[in-house]
């Protein structure tokens, strides 16, 4: 077999579409858009950004360096804590094309700031970047602490159980206004239960869901 091209290698990727692990760029204006990408791939499953590729999978190629200061930016100093990626050179139909492989981060959740500064985090689902939910962000601190904890069951976690049968999909302000309870019980028990495997997220129409998961 003769090895891949770097057009081989490229085309292969653009012919796999954008999706979970892939997202395409044609070029870099923005170094805070960047890193909402970079942490939605390392709050997630890892990704490669191509870089100088049009959404429909034309190859535009890079203009500058300017890009890869870009990223350098998104990853250092738009991502808390920053991100780390590998970045690679193409050269296709005469063109640049950068591809930055950013791996699943260990300790999550990497935030990204927004215009004001604030760090919001980010989930990669499917072709889109989702802003995570707290439900999220309490199963990642939870997920640092150790599991020895049990979960107690009170009234409380079987009225959940309760509501999640015959595989309803359950909405936070569904639960919060049928339980009674304030927000934040209900995120942290619901964060109890993704971690421990009993419940899942689903994202449909634009929301997060929970369903029981399936054994």
């Amino acid at each position: 077999m003769k090895p891949l091209t770097d057009t081989d290698y490229i085309h292969a990727l653009i012919a796999e579409g954008e999706h979970q692990q892939q997202d395409f760029k044609f070029e870099i204006s923005d170094a805070r858009k960047i890193a909402k990408t970079l942490s939605a791939f390392a709050n997630t499953d890892g990704g490669r950004l191509l870089i100088g590729v049009k959404d429909n999978g034309k190859i535009a190629g890079v203009r500058s360096e300017e890009e890869k200061y870009m990223i350098e930016a998104a990853a250092q100093l738009y991502c808390v804590p920053e991100v780390e990626y590998s970045l690679q050179t193409y050269i296709v139909e005469g063109r640049q094309v950068l591809v930055a492989t950013i791996e699943e981060t260990p300790h999550k959740p990497v935030y990204a700031k927004d215009e004001t500064g604030k760090p919001l985090a980010y989930l990669r689902i499917k072709d889109e970047n989702i802003l995570a939910t707290p439900i999220h962000l309490r199963v990642w601190q939870q997920s640092d602490s150790p599991r020895g904890e049990l979960i107690r069951y009170t009234e409380r976690e079987q009225l959940l159980l309760d509501q999640l049968e015959h595989g309803t999909l359950l909405s936070l302000n569904r639960y919060c206004r049928q339980t009674g309870l304030s927000r934040r019980a209900a995120e942290h028990l619901l964060a109890k239960f993704v971690r421990y495997d009993i419940v899942e997220p689903v994202f449909e129409n634009h929301k997060f869901y929970f369903r029981i998961k399936d054994e």
